[in-house]
């Protein structure tokens, strides 16, 4: 079994460690650790994992965790990737980044990062994330910054913060950040403890993608919502490719023990890159297949004229009715009453 020639890799996120600094309320993962993990690959079985990737077209390598610092090795790996010819991002909490890391980040080969600011209120950042961790993550924005990386703000909407996007907008445009990424909630790891009570509704989720559709459309500031999918039918421009959920059709996830999932919030693995080669698992995967087939979606995901375009959120999907294929159950629209 084949991908389709549309289910090219383009996107590897990896999660490098499972170690952090930090203990965010919303965090992916429920066992973050103080250390690295004695199961995450070693630097041989990284490398070989580099190797893969770049056998298969040279995909983004985004270099993720826990907090990737955390690896004692991550510099070497990073300068792997480089000379393999992979194009390098950081995914960090931005904490721990000095001038001085920023700079060997850069001459590593990292050309891309994100760092995430949960709020444009140090108190309200603060309250996913812990205190004070609002003023080192923009210290740590700035120092990327001047040591030529383009930073990207990753921002988490929930009830609590949602109050904020049209500040943390400004705010990004004024601190020079290349683009800003708006991220749904989704209720994986910590975030199930507080789904309930942080999670939009689906009628919020329709007035807050317009909002974002509308700043887009002023082309001031890059910005873009992630993990919803059904962001691109309230953009209301048409297209016959995937644009919204590209878990398992154009990106992966593989964490820090090697195993290989659709996505970071899809907790179901197709195999492990210490074992299988990571081409066969793209490739193969039976799970990865039916993500790329929308016409197996079901319910309103199922019957809705912007399936392929979107496909819904998976994860939340999977999260709300232990289905993958499930209907997405974040989204307003109900295509039986159009």
């Amino acid at each position: 079994m084949n991908p389709p020639a549309a289910a090219m890799l383009r996107r590897v996120y990896w999660e490098v460690t499972a170690g952090c600094n930090l203990r965010c309320i919303h965090c992916r993962r429920t066992d973050v650790l103080t250390k690295g993990s004695p199961d995450e690959l070693t630097t041989p079985e990284a490398k070989s994992f580099i190797d893969q990737l770049a056998d298969m077209g040279r995909p983004v390598l985004i270099f993720s965790g826990g907090e990737p610092l955390f690896r004692k090795d991550i510099f070497e790996l990073i300068s792997y990737a480089k000379e393999k010819g992979l194009p390098s991002g950081l995914a960090t909490n931005g904490t721990l980044v000095t001038e001085k890391i920023a700079n060997h980040l850069a001459d590593a080969g990292v050309y891309y990062a994100s760092i995430s600011l949960d709020g444009a209120l140090a108190e309200t950042h603060d309250a996913f994330r812990g205190a004070g961790n609002f003023a080192k993550a923009l210290k740590g924005f700035l120092a990327l910054k001047n040591a030529g990386i383009k930073v990207q703000i990753n921002f988490t909407v929930t009830k609590k913060n949602v109050s904020e996007v049209e500040s943390i907008y400004h705010f990004s445009k004024e601190l020079g950040a290349f683009a800003l990424y708006l991220f749904l909630l989704v209720p994986v790891g910590c975030g199930v403890e507080i789904a309930d009570s942080d999670m939009l509704t689906p009628g919020d989720v329709e007035d807050w993608l317009k909002w974002v559709a509308q700043k887009d459309k002023a082309g001031n500031l890059p910005i873009k919502a992630i993990c919803a999918p059904h962001y691109y039918r309230v953009e209301e421009e048409p297209s016959k490719d995937r644009k919204g959920c590209l878990a398992g059709i154009h990106m992966c996830f593989v964490s820090h023990k090697g195993d290989v999932f659709p996505c970071g919030y899809l907790p179901l693995s197709s195999g492990n890159v210490k074992k299988t080669p990571l081409k066969q698992i793209w490739n193969e995967s039976e799970l990865f297949e039916k993500l790329r087939t929308p016409d197996l979606l079901e319910g309103r995901c199922g019957v809705c004229d912007f399936k392929n375009v979107c496909g819904g959120c998976r994860a939340r999907a999977y999260f709300a009715y232990n289905n993958v294929l499930a209907e997405e159950p974040a989204c307003a629209y109900d295509p039986a009453a159009v």
